[in-house]
Order: structure tokens, then sequence, then C-alpha cells
């Protein structure tokens, strides 16, 4: 696992696309990786669904390449995508001899999809039968919408998963409402390329010329987001479905992507629950949690804008007085974190070197390095500097952002229960 710098290059075309690049000459392959900047915020509460339908209609023909799939297994490459709140994005890999056939891909897609109204007839039943399986069919499906729901005012995009608030919003969606988010949101000055693996700066930039530089810049649609609501004081839900056990979330409100408080809040997570030495594993679920509590972990549903904290729990018991006491035997121990001096140098330099293992990994391999690049680029941040950043952070700071989590902002306790 190397220390050194990555090699890392950018270039801007005319139109606005920006392009991040990093050599890796110990691969035959070559990374591709588009992120739009656009995902489920940019939608409105009538209409949810739809930038994680669209990461399924980019698939399904553009302007001049009927069959994008094919065209790309073709050259020995696959590819694949996902979507988030904050932005949508697609990546490949693909032979290096072959890379060329990459750029027209994504170019022509980028230029414009097909608008084809059997695409849009089979992509709609695709992601509808995601829905019934992610959401209806599966347990514990439901529960991001019942937290997300209780966490966020109702306006507010955050206060819906990716996938939508219902199947119906999709099953309704036009090609009016198709052509509309796609030119309000697919565009090159949208959009950032990054291009990882056996292949020069000199060639990515001589390719995206070719390519994309007669693609036209558009006129994104402005981005209007109302406050988003968090509650005044703490609140507690309950939820019932077919489930096999009591699962208990507390969700605390967090700053948003980039402040001190974002990633000490990321740090606070790792120390409770990163690991067999973890707070959670050695205190709660063998310690006073045993019996109640058989398993506890902490996350961050991290954002653009503010996000949630998530301590989640699955329970072996189901009367109100258990729930009760189990919340207060994690929160209790989330509270510990702001004690001075409770974080020991010992813990904390773990942590951070976790951390860094896990950053370093996910780089070794060209194509998630391809997905770290445009990310860093999306956020202005230079990859080489992130683990420097996050030991520059101090177990103080944690401290003291860990209790303004859990001292001093009201929370949100969801118990989804068995029926």
């Amino acid at each position: 696992m190397s220390r050194e710098a990555l090699i890392v290059n950018r270039h801007t075309l005319a139109n606005g696309l920006r392009i991040v690049h990093s050599p890796d000459t110990t691969t035959a392959m070559v990374g591709v990786n588009v992120l739009y900047d656009v995902g489920s915020r940019d939608e409105r509460r009538s209409l949810t669904g739809m930038a994680h339908l669209f990461e399924h209609l980019m698939f399904g023909g553009s302007a001049n390449i009927p069959d994008y799939d094919k065209e790309l297994e073709y050259a020995g490459g696959k590819s694949n995508a996902w979507t988030s709140c904050d932005f949508t994005n697609f990546y490949l890999s693909i032979p290096a001899q072959n890379v060329e056939t990459a750029f027209h891909l994504e170019s022509d897609r980028m230029l414009s999809l097909a608008f084809s109204e059997h695409s849009l007839e089979v992509q709609r039943g695709v992601v509808v039968e995601e829905f019934k399986q992610q959401c209806l069919d599966r347990p514990y499906g439901k529960l991001m919408h019942s937290l997300r729901r209780a966490v966020y005012s109702p306006e507010y995009p955050y206060s819906w998963p990716t996938i939508g608030i219902e199947p119906g919003h999709i099953e309704r969606v036009t090609m009016d409402d198709v052509r509309r988010w796609f030119y309000a949101h697919y565009a090159p000055n949208n959009a950032i390329l990054s291009v990882t693996g056996n292949i020069s700066l000199g060639r990515v930039v001589e390719l995206a010329e070719k390519w994309f530089g007669d693609i036209p810049r558009r006129d994104i649609v402005p981005r209007v987001l109302p406050s988003p609501g968090f509650p005044s004081a703490d609140v507690y839900v309950e939820a019932r479905d077919r489930v096999p056990s009591t699962m208990l979330v507390v969700a605390v409100p967090m700053s948003a992507y980039g402040t001190e408080a974002y990633f000490a809040a990321d740090a606070v997570t790792d120390l409770l629950s990163a690991g067999r030495a973890s707070r959670f594993d050695a205190h709660v679920v063998h310690g006073r949690g045993r019996g109640l509590i058989s398993s506890a972990d902490a996350s961050i549903i991290g954002s653009e804008h503010e996000g949630m904290l998530l301590i989640m729990s699955r329970l072996l018991k189901d009367g109100d007085a258990d729930i009760a006491a189990a919340r207060e035997i994690l929160l209790d121990e989330c509270r510990l974190l702001a004690r001075p001096g409770e974080i020991t140098e010992r813990e904390w330099q773990r942590s951070l070197n976790n951390f860094e293992s896990t950053f370093r990994f996910s780089n070794a391999g060209y194509m998630s390095r391809a997905t770290n690049l445009a990310q860093a680029e999306y956020h202005g941040e230079d990859v080489n500097r992130t683990v420097a950043d996050r030991r520059a952070l101090s177990a103080e700071a944690v401290a003291y952002h860990a209790g303004r989590l859990f001292d001093e902002t009201p929370s949100v306790t969801l118990a989804y229960r068995p029926e």
C-alpha cells in the first residue's frame, strides 16, 4: 500500500467539461467515470425518483448509438452507475487499446438521448420492479422512507430516498418530463470526466476534444432548496412491518459536507463502530446491552447539505421499556465521547490508521480511483491531502463536536417493529 502521492492532472474544455486524469501503467485497462451534478435533491415532491430513473435511461440508447451496453461489450468493456441525493455517477472499464469507444459512448449520451418511448416504458418497469424488491418485499425496506420523513420537512428533497416516495411517481413519468430533466441537468458544464489507468494525459485530452468538444453548454436549472426543517425537540416515531425483530434507529442531524463538524461526525462513527475493538461492540453488544442489543452500528449519511448521523441497532426484545432502555444505552455510549480525555491517544491513532488504510486501498485500483478523483474534483479537493487533512483533526475537536451532536442537538428515534 503505497504512500506516494498520486499523479493527478486536470484539464477543462471550452464547453465547461472538467477532466481529471491519473495514470496507472501497471494495468492494461482504462477506467472512465462521468459524474453529473444532479441527484434526487433536484426533484420535486410530486415527481420523485427521476434522478434514479435517469440513471437507467442513460443506458437505453442515445442520439447515434441504439445499444450502449452492446457496443461497450463488443470492445471488451463493462459499466455500471449509481445515484445519490446529490449526483449521478456512471463508470466503466475497458481495455486501453479500445478506449476511444468509451469516449464515443459517453459523449453520445451526453449529447442527447434517443428519447425512445420504448426505452422509457422498459426502464419505468425496471425501476418500479426495483422499488418493489428493495422497499416493499424486503424486511426493513421502508425504513428509510419512515426515517427521512421524520427528520426533514416534507418539501425538503432529502425527505425521500433516492428511489422515490412511491412507484406511482415513476409510472406516470412522460417523455416531456424526460426531455426537460435531460436538458436541465445533463451537459458538459454540469459534469466531470475522470480517466485513470493505462492512458496518458495527452491521449485523454485528444479524445476528449474530439468526442466531447463540440457538445454545447446548456443552461442548468438553478438549485433552490428550502430549510431542512429539522425538529426543534426530540422526536419518537414507530413503524410496524413484516420484520423479524425490532430495528432501533437514532438519527442526529449533522452538518454539510466540507465542514469540520462533518468530518468530526465521520470520525465519531468510526470510534463507535469500526472494527471489533469499537466501543459499540465492546461496551454495548458485549457489555451493558448484552441480552438486549444484538448488533449496533453507526454511520453518516453525508451530503452536500445537512445530513444525518445514524445509530442503528437490532434488538432481542420488543417491549416499550426495552426500546427505551436500548436507546439510552446507545446514547450514553455516544455521549461518553464528549468527555475530556475520554478518547485515548491509542484509540484515536487506531481510528486514523483505519481511515488511512481504507482510503489508500480505495485508490489502489484504477477503477475506484476514477470514482474517487471525480468526487474530489466535484468537492474541489486534493486527494493527496485527504489523509493529512484527516490527521489534522484532533481528538479534542471530535470530542467537542460529539458534545454538540449528542448533548445539544434534538434527535429522531425510529422504532421499526414487527407487526
